[in-house]
């Protein structure tokens, strides 16, 4: 009896300490036992495969490291630090990691000064720590110039098999902006590669040229979306021109081209979804536009258009203007009813696609502010705070056309500091920007802005958004009344129900239970529509977890 007592005993301890359970109304969430190796913060879940939970730890500013946790107790069982090697006499530099096939790969970049070539490079890396003797480039992408170099973007296909990547390049001499895509199988060999030189005239009035975003969907198909902008000063009209670039498996991935021609609506910005149901989702925000043809650069509301992809058409082209409601929770009575817009500091957070064929759109209010850099040349430190706000969720028809909108209330916000020189990633030069890739740096996660932020979770039909709040704010649900997050550590996890109505109910927990672990919705993998792995931490204490809508 007393060795049962015992045991028991064990149990119920390694329950408390090791592997603790949380549930906020339908929503269960399981943690691991605690990471003890200090070897790197976690900044980002790579995926789960044979039993086993990747991520990507880092320490400083350059120390990678691979962290592989158990599934099921979800423990550290190995962290093996990144050393990539030099290429010709250069040091490369970390990219990205992904795992495609359940093989994982580490992916670097080298510029090469004196050739003007941009190089990309594969290794894969073994659970044992090791690189592979084998490098694999991926790409040697000629440019004008160091300063034009640009960047690599990278997309996973549905099934994680494949890896999509993106570089684009700056040719001002030629009015030309380069794109090169490639998609590479587990192997890393070239399913499909293209490269084109798009072409643009900046002498027209207010003009604007976006490489907006890029995607691969279940059947290999690859998709890029190009957007032009301008001002007839002589009709006094704003133009606006999408260009869809589509390369179907099915067709050996012959180019095809789809416009969309807009009139006297200025696109602020443009993200697009492959659906199951073979569409292709363009969505984003636009601004009005004056007599004169000059745009008012403030949002008007949410646009939608869906290509029929077995035709190339375009089926509908919708224009949805936020209705007085959500300008009076966005703007306040007074200037709602004058009739002012929103401002452009909205950007597109997720879509998703409904079981209807409609879809989800959620849009955050974002900004970074850049304080006065300390000190001087390399050695000088900025500070940065990220600001993560309101969420704008609009749900429209399988038409485009809008069925309701509400406003997620938060106030959350994080300062960094940072090294002066290349703090922030370029992805364009004036008028011309690339837009397919932009977010937080890794470099800046596992420092504060992973706290930010939510995270939807979609099923049967019902919208959830996670994030952390105020406990002072329990209950409350109007943007008027909430209160500022604070100190993220001291936060607690609050859950948005929406019902078909677009009606929130405010789920909190029954009581803020004392050192609990807090939620980093900046940092998670989604397995499939209910089941997401999170990762977790207090102070010094961090775990990793599993959350399942139930």
């Amino acid at each position: 009896m007393k060795k049962q007592l015992l045991l028991f005993f064990a149990f119920f301890m390694f329950c408390l300490t090791g592997y603790s359970q949380y549930k906020i109304e339908n929503i269960g969430i399981s943690y691991g036992e605690e990471i003890t190796e200090e070897k790197g913060k976690i900044i980002k879940i790579i995926g789960e495969a044979n039993n086993k939970i990747y991520a990507l730890g880092l320490k400083g500013k350059k120390e990678y490291f691979l962290k592989i946790f158990s599934s099921k107790e979800m423990k550290l069982l190995s962290n093996k630090p990144i050393v990539l090697p030099e290429l010709d006499d250069k040091e490369i530099g970390f990219e990205e990691i992904t795992i495609l096939n359940d093989r994982i790969y580490v992916i670097g970049s080298v510029y090469k000064r004196k050739e003007k070539i941009f190089n990309l490079v594969g290794i894969e890396f073994s659970e044992d720590g090791v690189l592979s003797n084998k490098m694999v480039t991926m790409f040697e992408s000629q440019v004008a110039k160091s300063s034009g170099r640009g960047g690599f973007y990278f997309k996973q296909s549905p099934d994680e098999n494949k890896l999509l990547v993106m570089h684009t390049a700056l040719f001002e001499k030629e009015d030309a902006m380069k794109y090169e895509i490639k998609l590479f199988d587990d192997s890393l060999n070239v399913n499909f590669a293209t490269e084109n030189k798009v072409s643009y005239d900046d002498s027209k009035k207010d003009y604007q040229f976006t490489i907006s975003d890029f995607d691969v969907n279940f059947k290999n198909d690859v998709f890029l979306i190009v957007n032009e902008g301008y001002r007839d000063n002589k009709k006094k009209e704003k133009i606006e021109k999408f260009e869809l670039h589509i390369f179907k498996n099915q067709n050996k991935y012959k180019k095809e081209v789809v416009n969309i021609d807009v009139k006297d609506k200025e696109i602020i910005n443009c993200k697009m979804l492959s659906t199951n149901k073979n569409t292709l989702q363009i969505v984003g925000f636009y601004s009005s536009v004056r007599e004169n043809g000059k745009a008012n650069k403030e949002l008007k509301g949410v646009y939608n258009a869906t290509i029929n992809l077995a035709t190339n058409v375009n089926d509908n082209l919708k224009f949805n203007e936020f209705d007085y409601e959500t300008k009076v929770k966005l703007l306040g009575e007074r200037r709602a009813k004058k009739g002012k817009d929103v401002k452009p500091l909205y950007e597109i957070h997720s879509i998703i696609e409904k079981n209807d064929g409609g879809l989800i759109v959620l849009s955050e209010y974002r900004m970074v502010i850049v304080g006065q850099t300390q000190g001087f040349g390399p050695l000088g430190f900025t500070p940065i705070t990220y600001i993560t706000n309101e969420m704008i969720v609009t749900c429209l028809k399988p038409d485009g056309s809008l069925d309701w909108s509400n406003v997620v209330a938060k106030d959350q916000s994080a300062a960094v500091t940072v090294l002066s020189l290349g703090f922030f990633g370029t992805g364009g030069n004036g008028n011309f920007n690339v837009s397919a890739g932009v977010s937080i740096p890794l470099t800046v996660m596992g420092k504060g802005p992973e706290y930010l932020s939510g995270i939807p979770i979609y099923k049967d039909g019902q919208l959830n958004i996670i994030f952390n709040d105020n406990k002072k704010n329990k209950g409350i649900t109007d943007i008027e009344e909430i209160k500022s997050l604070g100190n993220y550590n001291n936060s607690v996890p609050t859950l948005f129900v929406f019902d078909d109505k677009g009606i929130i109910t405010r789920k909190d927990p029954e009581e803020a239970i004392k050192n609990e672990l807090v939620m980093r919705p900046g940092i998670f993998y989604r397995k499939n529509e209910k089941e997401f792995l999170i990762y977790a931490s207090r102070k010094s204490e961090d775990k990793l977890g599993r959350m399942i809508l139930n």
